[in-house]
């Protein structure tokens, strides 16, 4: 691996890292808290590529798993694997990777600035909403025995600031494309 790519590798995990300093919000009837990870996993998808942007998730959970306090609220080591919130860890990386793979082929084929923008937007939604809440639902579910359909329901009140996540993260990559082109990397 390129010196370049393990440092944007590093950047993007202690970017995540970074979002994760801001207090989790707690929901009542919910043990999945607010928090902006899954803003750090779509703009590393998306402007680091499927590989990269998935190595810097990986990066993240690793120096989680390994006790560092870097999880939203100071948590740290494995048993934040094993919690409520461990699938959606998990399906970070993966959705960090779907994203990135979405990036280059939506936006990347797309001519023009609202184009490559709405590539953007879904790569981000893919990638950052439904492949994330696909590992993080029925995980969600099987933790704390409330069944599927209610960990679904019960995670819908996330969706309208993922979608805000999402057109963040694809604000972002866009601009950030334009000055610094990352897709033919």
């Amino acid at each position: 691996m390129k010196s370049n790519n393990t440092v944007l590798i590093a950047l993007f995990a202690a970017l995540i890292v970074v979002l994760s300093l801001m207090p989790p919000i707690p929901l009542p009837g919910i043990p999945v808290p607010i928090t902006l990870q899954t803003l750090g996993a779509m703009l590393a998808g998306a402007m680091l590529g499927p590989v990269r942007g998935a190595l810097a998730c990986l990066l993240y959970l690793v120096l989680a798993a390994i006790g560092l306090p870097v999880l939203p609220g100071g948590r740290g080591g494995l048993g934040a694997f094993l919690g409520p919130t461990g699938g959606f860890l998990i399906g970070m990386v993966v959705g960090a990777f779907v994203t990135g793979w979405l990036a280059r082929v939506l936006a990347g084929r797309a001519t023009g600035t609202w184009a490559k923008l709405v590539g953007y937007v879904v790569a981000c939604i893919v990638g950052g909403i439904v492949v994330v809440y696909a590992f993080g639902v029925p995980w969600l579910a099987s933790v704390t025995k409330m069944g599927l359909p209610k960990a679904a329901t019960a995670v819908a009140v996330f969706l309208p600031g993922d979608l805000v996540k999402a057109v963040v993260a694809a604000w972002v990559a866009s601009r950030v494309e334009r000055v610094w082109p990352m897709l033919g990397r």
